[in-house]
């Protein structure tokens, strides 16, 4: 309780604060994955914003989030050869001061990706690049491959890290998670639950759906109490937690 001017108790309401992540950038007005697009989120108030890494056959960072472009195998094609709206990992954070940014790392032994780097690396260049430009403290690197982010860790201590959660138990995700010293777990918004969201709190992990786009979906994950939201409409998602 707490009092007011005439010394009466007035119940004091504890307020969840949810961070918004601006999917891609704001890609309703600009092309996703863009400068114009991290610059009109920072433009709109986000919290934050989320991108995709992906690395070049001459060992470039670049943000997008196809494994192709017009064709191309971005990990086979020489960043020269990609088009120029294509932006560099450092571009990006360099116009994104001020913000949180979700970086997450392209790199999953899946049918829809021609390549995988089982050996670390992709994430370890990634780690150096965010620690080179003094990005560790604005940053959570997140990955669909469990052993990628294992890979992170080791790199870094401190640095936080989500595993990205799709078709998998997401129990089971976040008990290994847990073991591997995560910080979080970004699954798919429907599969977060008021049970998922208490075994969370047992293990230590803050919780990141994606993507919540419709107003009703956006409202349950601030009531459920998730640490952040990814969206495609975050502006409309600001108007909804406040």
């Amino acid at each position: 309780m707490a009092y007011d001017g005439l010394w009466r108790p007035i119940p004091v309401k504890l307020v969840t604060v949810t961070e918004i992540y601006a999917h891609r950038g704001l890609h309703v007005v600009e092309r996703e994955n863009t400068i114009g697009a991290f610059l009109a989120a920072k433009a709109a108030g986000v919290y934050g914003v989320e991108l995709d890494v992906r690395r070049t056959a001459d060992g470039e960072l670049v943000v997008h989030h196809d494994p192709t472009i017009d064709g191309l195998v971005i990990a086979n094609t020489l960043r020269r050869e990609l088009p120029a709206y294509v932006p560099t990992l450092v571009e990006v954070l360099d116009v994104s001061a001020g913000l949180h940014v979700n970086v997450e790392i392209k790199n999953i032994q899946h049918s829809s990706e021609p390549t995988y780097d089982p050996t670390g690396g992709f994430a370890r260049q990634v780690v150096q690049t965010l620690d080179d430009v003094n990005w560790g403290d604005s940053v959570i690197i997140s990955c669909f491959d469990l052993a990628t982010c294992a890979f992170v860790r080791s790199f870094d201590t401190d640095i936080p890290i989500a595993v990205l959660v799709w078709d998998l138990d997401l129990r089971s995700v976040m008990t290994q998670a847990h073991v591997l010293e995560l910080n979080a777990v970004n699954p798919y918004f429907s599969t977060v639950t008021s049970e998922i969201m208490e075994i969370a709190r047992d293990l230590v992990l803050d919780v990141n759906p994606w993507t919540v786009n419709d107003p009703l979906d956006i409202k349950a994950m601030a009531e459920l109490g998730v640490r952040g939201i990814i969206t495609d409409d975050p502006v409309g998602a600001m108007a909804v937690v406040g």
